[in-house]
């Protein structure tokens, strides 16, 4: 086994140590690289940068993968005597353009490579090209660029995740018919888009519930909370809410229908989230592993620089937590790891 192998195995170690012990049945599969490796990259490196681009400041998902990268950068280091430091170019809100600016900063500043979350992939694809061309190593991870040559993506399998949000719906409601309405986001990102798809073609399997609309807006707590309001008052039939993103939790403000009226399913399992299991308002959440993304990118890209290595996947996939009010306490001790 080599030494990247036996570091990757002691990260998922340290994150179960540290309260992430789910993430230990984590299987990841996907296909195999076509990619080849990169010459004169095998060379010992003393210190390494990695740029880090997430969609937004504003989503705090982003944080628990900056945190993560954070993590496993120190980790390395002093694993393998190296200086393994991370750059965050964010911007505050999702904008794909200036994601793309901030690749091209990054490669002139010198860094060494690149793990990007794409707002918009139409817009970063050709400066992820161009930063590839220039010797810059770029993977995505959350949303990716599939059009792009990017070394890798690593996150959730979004087409599966927008079923399984669908399907716990449909479970919850029982034999209960009605409208159902989905929350969506952002809708140039390719991560939301293939949930939303999943969303669709897993409400197909329930004759008795029907597709009241997929509503779009604004990823930020207040724009999206406001959208979910008055979507509700105008459609009070709305039997059920399958949010593929948890905008509308990420604060305590209780959702616009008493605990038990509306099934409510959602992504995300941040600490304002999980309290709305506990208030009733939702009865299910979904949990990404952005801890777990984000150290993952650092290890992928460590890797590449010191042996020229591709990833054994192009595409790596972690499955999602469950969370319910029955395990709510428990998965909630993670954040002492994760923030």
């Amino acid at each position: 086994m080599n030494h990247m192998a036996i570091t990757r195995r002691r990260f998922t170690a340290n994150l179960a140590r540290g309260g992430a012990g789910l993430l230990a049945g984590a299987s990841l599969f996907g296909c195999e690289s076509r990619r080849e490796a990169a010459p004169g990259r095998s060379e010992k490196i003393l210190s390494y940068r990695i740029g880090m681009i997430a969609k937004s400041n504003s989503n705090p998902v982003f944080k628990a993968a900056l945190k993560g990268a954070e993590v496993r950068a120190a980790e390395l280091s002093r694993e393998l005597g190296l200086s393994v430091t991370v750059d965050w170019r964010t911007p505050n809100d999702e904008d794909g353009q200036k994601q793309a600016e901030f690749i091209e900063q990054l490669v002139s500043s010198g860094v060494d490579s690149i793990a990007i979350a794409c707002s918009d992939a139409s817009k970063v694809t050709r400066a992820i090209g161009d930063a590839i061309n220039r010797g810059v190593e770029v993977l995505c991870f959350d949303s990716d660029a599939p059009e792009s040559n990017r070394l890798c993506y690593v996150g959730t399998d979004d087409y599966a995740a927008g079923r399984q949000v669908m399907e716990n719906v449909a479970r919850l409601l029982g034999n209960r018919s009605g409208l159902i309405a989905i929350l969506a986001g952002n809708q140039t990102a390719t991560n939301l888009q293939k949930r939303v798809q999943g969303a669709r073609d897993e409400l197909k399997q329930y004759p008795e519930l029907e597709l009241k609309e997929v509503y779009y807006h604004k990823e930020t707590p207040q724009d999206s909370y406001a959208q979910v309001e008055s979507v509700q008052k105008a459609n009070p039939e709305i039997v059920g809410w399958a949010m593929i993103g948890g905008w509308p939790i990420m604060t305590e403000r209780q959702l616009p229908w008493q605990p038990g009226e509306v099934v409510c399913v959602s992504m995300d399992t941040l600490k304002p989230q999980l309290a709305h299991l506990r208030l009733g308002d939702v009865q299910m959440l979904l949990g990404q592993r952005y801890f777990y993304f984000g150290g993952r990118c650092i290890e992928i890209l460590v890797e590449k620089a010191r042996t020229g290595a591709d990833p054994e996947q192009r595409i790596e996939f972690a499955p999602l937590d469950p969370v319910t009010r029955e395990n709510v306490d428990e998965y909630e001790k993670n954040w002492e790891k994760w923030s």
